[in-house]
Parts: C-alpha cells; sequence; structure tokens
C-alpha cells in the first residue's frame, strides 16, 4: 500500500517541480496577471503544434484559483482550438509557480521566471522541465529588444532558443 501511495503521490505532483537554476518571480501579483496574454514564442509540443493566434485568459475562480482559458487557430483544421483549466499557487501567491490543470487531476507546472513588474507587460513561462518555454506579451507584437533580452535570458537557463517558434497574430 505504502509503493501504491508514493507511486500516486509521485504521478499527480511529480510535473509540479522548477528546472534545475530556475527560479520563479517573488514579487508576483495575480490581479495584474488577470487577462488576455498573446503567445509571441514557444517551443513546440503536441498540444498547441500548428496553432497561431494563440491566446491565454486568466480569471479568478470563486475556489481563489484561477481560471485559464487557452486559445489558438490551426490552419490545418481551418478552426479555433479552446482549451479551459484551471491553476493554483504552488506555494504562496507572490511566489510566480503555479500547477495548472487541463485535464482532470493532473497538473504541471507554471513557472514565471521573468515579468515586467511594473506594467505587466511582458512575461516569460515555462514548464516542469526544459521541453516547455513560452513568452508572452499583452499586446500581438513585442519590441524587439524586449523579446532578445527574454531569449537571452531563457538560453542562459538552459533552454533551446534556436527552437522557438515565434506565433503569428496577423
Amino acid at each position: 500500500m505504502k509503493k501504491l501511495t508514493l507511486l500516486l503521490s509521485l504521478l499527480f505532483t511529480g510535473c509540479l517541480g522548477i528546472p534545475e537554476k530556475v527560479k520563479p518571480v517573488d514579487t508576483f501579483n495575480v490581479h495584474n496577471y488577470l487577462g488576455k496574454w498573446y503567445e509571441i514564442a514557444r517551443l513546440d509540443h503536441s498540444f498547441e503544434r500548428g496553432l497561431t493566434h494563440v491566446t491565454a485568459e486568466y480569471a479568478l475562480r470563486e475556489d481563489g484559483g484561477l481560471k485559464v482559458t487557452n486559445r489558438g487557430y490551426s490552419t490545418k483544421e481551418n478552426r479555433w482550438k479552446v482549451a479551459v483549466g484551471k491553476a493554483y499557487f504552488v506555494e504562496e501567491p507572490s511566489k510566480g509557480h503555479l500547477k495548472v490543470s487541463f485535464f482532470g487531476p493532473f497538473y504541471g507546472s507554471y513557472v514565471i521566471i521573468d515579468l515586467d513588474q511594473d506594467n505587466y507587460q511582458y512575461s516569460l513561462v515555462c514548464g516542469p522541465n526544459r521541453s516547455y518555454l513560452w513568452i508572452l506579451s499583452r499586446t500581438p507584437t513585442m519590441q524587439t529588444e524586449v523579446k532578445n533580452r527574454l531569449i537571452t535570458k531563457a538560453a542562459a537557463l538552459g533552454f533551446d532558443t534556436s527552437s522557438l517558434i515565434n506565433v503569428t497574430h496577423d
């Protein structure tokens, strides 16, 4: 029984880690993060493969968590794809480390590793390992110097930034 409990514990929480040397922002304000974010660039993964015009929208839930609504357009299927999930803080709400679920009891890390602390206009986010990386903006485009700074930071943290996909919003 102890082995089963350990296995289930690892299964349900194993994806909540943070990549080595990555630190979440520690002056996070969830109210400033609410609203729509545009995906500027990402590392490829199956659940967003081929999507353009990708956005994420965050809203407060009654249970203290966040409602997460991701949208993207599939040109191959000629339709919008929408996924609705929920997110909760892994530690204190001032730390940019959340767990996000789109599939029942399974959660994955959402680690905010860089953020425009003044106006919340851009964000650099990763998952539980270096296979997941997103550059987000409040607008469909981002200043080149800001994007380059975020890419440089991600590369210094060990992410394969040469594989970033630039997301179109035209």
